[in-house]
């Protein structure tokens, strides 16, 4: 894990220009971790093993917290970002996202959690304090409201987000195929 103290420590294989620290809280990016160059990091964002960030992701941690687990892959034009501490929520709301997540493109995550090997369909949005427990299906253009808990082993689509039925064995199993093809594209750009 390297912590980017300044824009001339960074990685050679990150581009200095869209790993961004705020109010002297920087970015802490794996060396294995994928950044395209349009993507912008900023802030107090942590970054695991094999995880990467594709065209146009914009994740701003510049009013809490933003960590995303080894093998997450964050696609295209996604949006991430937290609630920030006040005296009505002292913790606000940070971002958790857990380990071999897909985050399709164009997904907004604002201030929610997501457990381990969930896949978020193209165009949802995760709302603050809700939470996707590990293994669950978002189906795309899905809306989850805020503080609102998904259950393991689910499909859900609609908006607002309902649960349609138990996920399949094939569908549980592509949780880590989709994990270990993002892992393996991201090497190839490296």
């Amino acid at each position: 894990m390297r912590h980017y103290t300044s824009r001339t420590s960074i990685n050679p294989k990150l581009n200095a220009m869209n790993i961004i620290p705020h109010h002297g809280i920087h970015p802490t990016i794996h060396d294995s971790v994928y950044v395209h160059p349009s993507a912008q990091i900023i802030g107090e964002v942590t970054l695991g093993a094999d995880a990467s960030v594709w065209c146009g992701a914009v994740i701003r941690g510049d009013v809490n917290a933003v960590t995303i687990g080894a093998g997450t892959n964050i696609q295209d034009l996604s949006v991430l970002h937290v609630s920030h501490k006040s005296e009505w929520d002292a913790l606000g709301a940070p971002l958790i996202i857990g380990e071999r997540v897909t985050v399709g493109h164009s997904v907004i995550l604002h201030g929610c959690t997501v457990g381990d090997e969930c896949l978020i369909g193209m165009g949802s949005i995760v709302m603050d304090k809700a939470v996707l427990e590990p293994r669950v299906l978002l189906g795309a253009g899905s809306l989850v409201p805020e503080g609102k808990t998904l259950q393991s082993g689910y499909l859900y689509l609609g908006r607002p987000a309902k649960q349609l039925r138990p996920l399949t064995a094939d569908e549980l199993a592509y949780f880590d195929y989709s994990a270990r093809h993002y892992i393996e594209l991201a090497r190839s750009y490296l």
